[in-house]
C-alpha cells in the first residue's frame, strides 16, 4: 500500500506467493482508484532479467549503496522505467551487481516498507497527497476524526 500510495504503478513479491497480500492491495485499489496492479509468487532473477532486457533499469534499496541524496538526481533524469528492489536480511550478492544503482536511504538497518516509502517521496520530488479520481472512496483531511466520502 506504501508503494500505491506514493506513486508507484505496481508492486512485484517475487519468490513467494501472498494471495492475502495481494487481495488487500486490490481492494484498497477498487476501493481508494488508481491504475496499480500486485502479483506475487515470480522468481526474482527472470524478472530483473527481463525487465532489464525490455530497457528498464533496477534500482536496489540497500544500506550499502550510494547516498539517496547524492543518487536521486540521476535517478530522477533517468527517462527509463524503473524497478525498486527491497530485499529481505540476505540479499545475494548478485543482486548488487544487476542493479543499475545501488542506493542508501540511510546507512543503518531499516525497514524495507520505510527504505521503500522513503526513496519514493524523494524519487516524487516529495509531492505526497496522491489522489484518484475513480475512487468509490475519497478520504478527506481533518483535524480531527475520520472523513470519508464515497464518490
Amino acid at each position: 500500500m506504501t508503494a500505491r500510495a506514493l506513486g508507484a504503478d505496481a508492486v512485484l513479491v517475487a519468490d513467494t506467493h501472498d494471495g492475502q497480500l495481494v487481495e488487500t492491495i486490490t481492494r484498497v485499489t477498487e476501493d481508494f482508484g488508481g491504475k496499480f496492479s500486485v502479483e506475487s509468487g515470480m522468481p526474482w532473477r527472470p524478472l530483473i532479467a527481463e525487465w532489464k532486457r525490455s530497457g528498464g533499469v533496477v534500482i536496489h534499496l540497500t544500506a550499502y549503496g550510494l547516498p539517496l541524496p547524492k543518487i536521486i538526481r540521476a535517478i530522477r533524469q533517468s527517462r527509463r522505467d524503473k524497478m525498486i528492489v527491497v530485499g529481505a536480511e540476505k540479499v545475494p550478492a548478485e543482486l548488487y551487481h544487476l542493479a543499475d544503482w545501488n542506493v542508501a536511504v540511510t546507512n543503518q538497518p531499516i525497514s524495507e516498507v520505510s527504505a521503500l516509502g522513503i526513496f519514493l517521496d524523494w524519487l516524487f520530488d516529495h509531492s505526497l497527497g496522491k489522489q484518484f479520481a475513480d475512487g468509490k472512496l475519497t478520504i478527506l483531511p481533518t483535524e480531527h476524526g475520520k472523513r470519508i466520502i464515497e464518490n
